[in-house]
């Protein structure tokens, strides 16, 4: 897993998996995240966003090679600590299939419990 910049603003946490160290499909993983959110005490799923589905239907520009996108949309519920804190949420997982890997990002959290819990979370994808 690595963290990047992206639009040089923007901490992003990304792991990809080659499709030739990993027998599931995207939906295994969508599965994954989604039992991680409903085992959590304060997470509450949101929604399931089906980015490849809704850009294919608009016929807007894709990435080449992308063949799914998929967005696990919830929120760590707990507390509401200031009011721009309800700008900063919720947390979105996202699941990229390319022809040859899975890539899974989400954007930096500004609590670091959060951050553990989506790294534990992707980095449990491998075991």
């Amino acid at each position: 897993m690595k963290k990047i910049i992206v639009k040089e603003i923007y901490p992003v946490y990304q792991m990809e998996i080659k499709k030739t160290d990993f027998t599931k499909s995207i939906w295994d993983i969508v599965d994954h995240f989604l039992q991680k959110v409903e085992e959590d005490p304060i997470a509450e799923l949101i929604w399931i966003f089906e980015h490849y589905t809704h850009t294919k239907k608009l016929n807007w520009p894709m990435v080449e090679g992308v063949v799914d996108a998929k967005m696990i949309v919830f929120c760590f519920g707990s507390k509401i600590a200031s009011i721009p804190s309800l700008a900063l949420k919720p947390r979105s997982f996202s699941i990229i299939e390319t022809e040859d890997k899975f890539i899974i990002e989400f954007m930096e959290a500004p609590s670091d419990e959060a951050v553990k819990k989506m790294t534990n979370w992707t980095k449990e994808l491998l075991k």
